[in-house]
């Protein structure tokens, strides 16, 4: 039987902001004399501000008390918003926007699992808000990626079963949430040497081309 719906990751799939994430916890690091580097930030990804932040604080060489670490947490969110105010819809290729497109035309229902706290702002700045029929992200979950809950209340937004959603993911951590959820996975960009990956694409319009989905 033909799948139903697609949950897309945001950040790497649809829309690119991880320099946005870097430059603004590079920010937050440098302020506190903290190390931080591209390298430790590739750990951040498809996880929530505060496991970011406590990532980084590994480095910090003392313990912030939780409303300090509040407080760091808020600031980076402040720095990554000014930055956002960059993006453009022009940023999304027209690759992403008639792949999008073929597959609505085709039936799928199309939804967002992120674990971002801004995913409908980035949505609504890069003009595709409407493009999708559901939108979880972090504001409607208690549990970050690699914990299914994301993708899970994203199927019952579409009010779809969960084996009958396909999962689209650039990290580790989506493609194990999204296997946790009973879904079928494909990883696209970081995710598509994964191994526990169903289907591997290396570009995003090779999702009109998968076979039996």
């Amino acid at each position: 039987m033909r799948k139903k719906a697609f949950i897309f990751d945001l950040d790497g799939v649809i829309v690119f902001t991880d320099q946005y994430h870097y430059q603004a916890w590079k920010k937050v690091a440098d302020r506190l004399g903290i190390f931080f580097d591209e390298k430790i930030n590739n750990r951040l990804r498809g996880v929530s501000r505060m496991e970011s932040l406590q990532i980084i604080l590994e480095n910090a060489g003392k313990e912030y008390p939780e409303n300090e670490k509040q407080l760091l947490a808020e600031e980076k969110n402040e720095y990554y918003k000014k930055f956002l105010e960059n993006i453009r819809p022009a940023e999304v290729t027209e690759e992403i926007r008639e792949t999008l497109k073929s597959l609505r035309e085709r039936g799928y229902k199309l939804a967002i699992g992120s674990s971002s706290k801004n995913a409908r702002y980035i949505l609504e700045k890069a003009a595709l808000l409407d493009w999708f029929d559901a939108i979880s992200d972090g504001t409607n979950i208690s549990f970050s990626k690699p914990h299914p809950e994301v993708f899970l209340k994203a199927a019952g937004f579409l009010k779809e079963s969960p084996e009958d959603c396909i999962v689209v993911e650039d990290a580790c951590a989506g493609i194990d949430a999204a296997k946790a959820a009973g879904m079928t996975t494909v990883g696209i960009g970081d995710a598509s040497g994964y191994e526990k990956a169903d289907f591997k694409i290396q570009s995003f319009n090779q999702l009109l081309y998968i076979q039996h989905i």
